[in-house]
């Protein structure tokens, strides 16, 4: 199947070469092309794309304002903020905004084709480089500062507890699943799970509450 895409980005050119990378790889349609975070909101109203390439700073709307909104319009719709910035508060409040992936402008192509087609089939790890920087927000403190994820880990099962201190470490379903031996149908239908009893919405999230609550391989709270 094709995953629909829209692009938005304020820069024509920015637009053009993602739509080029996209273009020659098989599974991804692009449908739209937005250059401000309004359009964004109206373009997914009406196109509703699969996947939307959401850039951080636009003009009037903010690309994290705008992936708030789009989110509450379709809950399905998975949004990936672009930047040139690795600014550890954006990605925290990018996370809380409901986008499930953070990927930077200078990162290599092929870098951003695995990590989109794994993120639509539901089995995208968290970048190392992700992870770090969650750890590094965490540990100074702002992450305490930003963080609205209050369910405490005594309602996961140690179980569920070592699947998430997996996510957070970056790992796949497939590694996972090798590491416990278990199945990879197993591994989905934990990760499900705890996501429900934490009320939060994706991968990326739980490794900010993993490192929020010290579930981490570092064991760093």
């Amino acid at each position: 199947m094709n995953y629909r895409v829209l692009i938005s980005d304020d820069h024509p050119l920015a637009r053009r070469a993602v739509r080029a990378l996209l273009d020659g790889e098989a599974g991804f349609e692009i449908v739209g092309e937005a250059e401000n975070g309004e359009q964004s909101v109206q373009l997914c109203r009406e196109l509703l794309p699969d996947l939307v390439l959401m850039d951080i700073q636009m003009p009037g709307m903010s690309g994290l304002e705008a992936t708030r909104r789009i989110k509450q319009l379709s809950p399905r719709t998975k949004i990936v903020i672009l930047t040139v910035s690795d600014d550890v508060g954006d990605l925290f409040t990018a996370i809380q905004n409901g986008a499930q992936g953070y990927l930077l402008k200078n990162m290599d192509p092929d870098e951003w084709i695995v990590y989109l087609k794994g993120l639509l089939d539901d089995n995208s790890e968290i970048s190392r480089g992700m992870a770090d920087r969650l750890f590094h927000l965490f540990r100074s403190g702002k992450g305490q500062a930003h963080a609205a994820m209050e369910s405490k880990p005594s309602v996961l099962s140690l179980r569920e507890e070592e699947i998430l201190m997996c996510v957070a470490s970056g790992q796949s379903n497939r590694q996972i699943a090798e590491q416990l031996m278990i199945t990879e149908n197993t591994v989905k239908n934990h990760i499900k799970n705890i996501l429900a009893k934490l009320s939060l919405e994706n991968r990326v999230q739980l490794t900010a509450y993993a490192f929020r609550h010290g579930l981490t391989p570092f064991g760093h709270k």
